[in-house]
């Protein structure tokens, strides 16, 4: 049946000689594989163009029951983004969100507001200045984990509590597993808790502060996705914002 689906592009991969596998996020499906040319026609270099890695997109799919990979038609851009592929810190950032949602949303069923979500906050970082750009992921990390069922309980904080990352609650006492967050680092999360898009330029983090945000972030998911200690973009992004 031929479909509209509006999707954030994630990943490419080469299928075969005459084609390459897309994979994205969609508003109407969730996590799919559309096929796409890899050709050199002129239209098959447009679709790659505009498949890069977070793009969001409008195409016609053709679903079939039982078709794991699914043919696209009439592809376009929903969002032209002025710098999201262009800025090298701004595309930084972009890979390393698609490398870590292939990951996170890889059984991912349709759900609209994770949809909307990600893709604005592909708006906000297409717009934020310098220092946006530099906060930009340990906002998107944290208030992600609210569509993923698995943000942090800041309800249960308290001055002077650790952060538990296993069990994603403040306690009064260190827990026995040893994966927590200190009480300096702790009232640093719940401030995290209180940091809107509009706010996150005046976030004052230093280099360290910054890489340090974004290892807890890191660590906190991957107790809860094994399989996201194995990215490569984290390193890259680094040294980007050393």
């Amino acid at each position: 049946m031929l479909t509209p689906i509006h999707c954030i592009t994630l990943s490419t991969v080469r299928y075969n000689d005459r084609n390459n596998i897309v994979a994205v996020y969609s508003l109407e499906n969730g996590r799919m594989s559309l096929l796409v040319s890899a050709g050199n026609s002129r239209e098959a270099r447009r679709r790659r163009a505009l498949m890069m890695p977070m793009s969001l997109l409008e195409c016609v799919a053709d679903i079939r029951p039982g078709r794991d990979i699914v043919n696209i038609d009439d592809v376009r851009q929903s969002a032209v983004f002025a710098e999201l592929h262009t800025n090298p810190y701004k595309m930084a950032v972009a890979m390393f969100m698609a490398e870590f949602l292939g990951v996170v949303l890889r059984e991912s069923p349709a759900d609209s507001h994770l949809f909307s979500y990600v893709s604005y906050a592909l708006r906000v970082l297409d717009g934020a200045d310098d220092r946006g750009t530099a906060n930009f992921l340990p906002v998107f990390l944290y208030r992600l984990a609210h569509f993923l069922g698995i943000e942090p309980d800041t309800g249960t904080y308290q001055a002077g509590t650790v952060f538990d990352m296993a069990d994603g609650i403040f306690r009064g006492s260190v827990p026995l597993h040893g994966r927590y967050l200190d009480p300096r680092e702790s009232a640093w999360l719940n401030i995290f808790s209180r940091v809107s898009w509009k706010s996150m330029s005046r976030l004052r983090l230093n280099k360290h502060g910054r890489r340090r945000a974004i290892a807890v972030a890191m660590e906190y998911y991957t107790l809860h996705f094994a399989s996201l200690s194995n990215l490569n973009s984290p390193a890259v992004l680094e040294g980007l914002f050393d």
